[in-house]
């Protein structure tokens, strides 16, 4: 069994403190996918950088406390990618891919447009560059699991409270679209939902008010896989018992050898 884990832990160093670490030594996964490690290479520990059977490779932003993407892999990889080959996006540090084998497990961090109408249009010039690779990906003959943030809700089922948040980041009808053509036209598949039509799956709740209390929530991270691996998904959980971060960690395990 392939135990694959998806977790923004909106800064490393502040999950590392609320037991991340300590729950990734016993969460049997065998590769985890960080986003927002809001970290620099020198503020990590040895224990951020290895810790419990597992070696971390990191990719991160050029501002500081900002951004980054890591994977914690049990296994060490044949192959580590690190960027797009786009510097206006590789100096965030939004893409991480490790390979073994035919297999390609990638940490990505999708912009948020939630601060101002030009960080949105940042988001809006990343779906675009980044659509090419997506597609290349898709038909690379590869099994690909893409992990993280997509800081996007596809469909009303995916967000509590969705009626109010039509014209919000997250769920404006261009970003819905283009998701929906990453399950349509690239033929790439929404794991949880494939798993579980019915179930919410949030994964995001916001600081204000009381969202995580009252489970007004987002699904806005995913395991989005090439059609072979995701069809050996056996079983997807949102791991809610402690809370590292303001995102849940997404856990999903596949029949397929590493």
């Amino acid at each position: 069994m392939l135990r694959i884990v998806s977790a923004n832990l909106n800064g490393i160093r502040s999950a590392t403190n609320k037991g991340f670490l300590d729950w990734l030594a016993q969460s049997g996964a065998d590769v985890v996918a960080l986003q927002e490690l809001k970290a620099q290479d020198a503020d990590l520990t040895e224990a951020m950088r290895a810790t419990g059977g597992y070696k971390g490779y990191f990719h991160y932003a050029e501002k500081k406390g900002y951004s980054g993407v890591g994977l914690y892999c049990r296994r060490e990889p044949d192959a580590v990618i690190e960027g797009l080959g786009i510097p206006e996006f590789d100096s965030e540090g939004r893409y991480l891919e490790a390979q073994w084998g035919n297999l390609s497990v990638i940490s990505l961090y999708l912009p948020s447009g939630s601060s101002s109408e030009e960080r949105q249009q940042v988001k809006f010039a990343f779906m675009e560059a980044f659509w090419p690779h997506l597609a290349k990906l898709a038909a690379s003959g590869r099994e690909v699991i893409l992990l993280g943030d997509w800081n996007i809700a596809h469909k009303e089922i995916d967000l509590k409270n969705w009626k109010g948040n039509l014209k919000n980041s997250g769920f404006l009808p261009e970003e819905r679209a283009w998701i929906g053509r990453v399950f349509g036209d690239l033929n790439l598949v929404d794991v949880w939902r494939t798993l579980y039509p019915e179930q919410p799956g949030y994964t995001w709740w916001s600081n204000r008010g009381q969202a995580y209390a009252k489970d007004v929530g987002w699904r806005i991270d995913y395991q989005i896989a090439t059609p072979g691996i995701a069809a050996k998904a056996q079983s997807a959980s949102v791991y809610k018992a402690e809370k590292f971060s303001d995102h849940a960690p997404l856990i999903v395990d596949y029949d397929y050898p590493l």
